[in-house]
């Protein structure tokens, strides 16, 4: 594999919110991102680019603005695009999640697949589930489970 930075998987989302800088600081207080840097645009008060770290995985973000060849969801809308973040105890993170300002979608609850998830919005147009590795399951089991939830 060629070479990239420290700390970066092969993959790194970026996607664009309007008011970046919001959008940071409610991913610090809610998930524990860590803000790595945010280059401002130029005479404005928007973030042109913005590098986070939540959990062990880096995340760009930024404000759209003119040039940019990125647009957020339109507003009141949810991107089809959304976030599936590991986390040690998801009860937890979706506690400090909502007290934070995010919204819920669903509450923790044992899945098929043997997570426990939550799901939240962030208000910016994102969906974020949380989620805690339970048990392995299998593909057998799986799919008795999927069959009985179609009825």
């Amino acid at each position: 594999m060629s070479k990239k930075p420290e700390g970066f998987h092969s993959v790194t989302p970026h996607f664009v919110v309007e008011g970046a800088r919001q959008a940071i600081d409610l991913y610090k207080a809610a998930l524990g991102a860590e803000e790595m840097m945010a280059m401002p645009l130029p005479g404005t008060d928007l973030i042109m680019h913005a590098a986070i770290k939540v959990g062990d995985s880096m995340m760009f973000l930024s404000d759209p603005y003119d040039g940019g060849d990125r647009t957020p969801p339109a507003k009141g809308t949810v991107s089809a695009t959304a976030f599936y973040h590991y986390v040690d105890d998801v009860d937890a993170v979706f506690k400090q999640a909502i007290d934070a300002g995010m919204t819920a979608i669903a509450d923790p609850e044992d899945m098929f697949w043997g997570d426990r998830t939550a799901v939240v919005t962030d208000g910016f147009g994102y969906n974020w589930t949380l989620a805690t590795f339970v048990r392995e399951v299998s593909e057998e089991e799986m799919a008795e489970a999927m069959k009985q939830m179609a009825g």
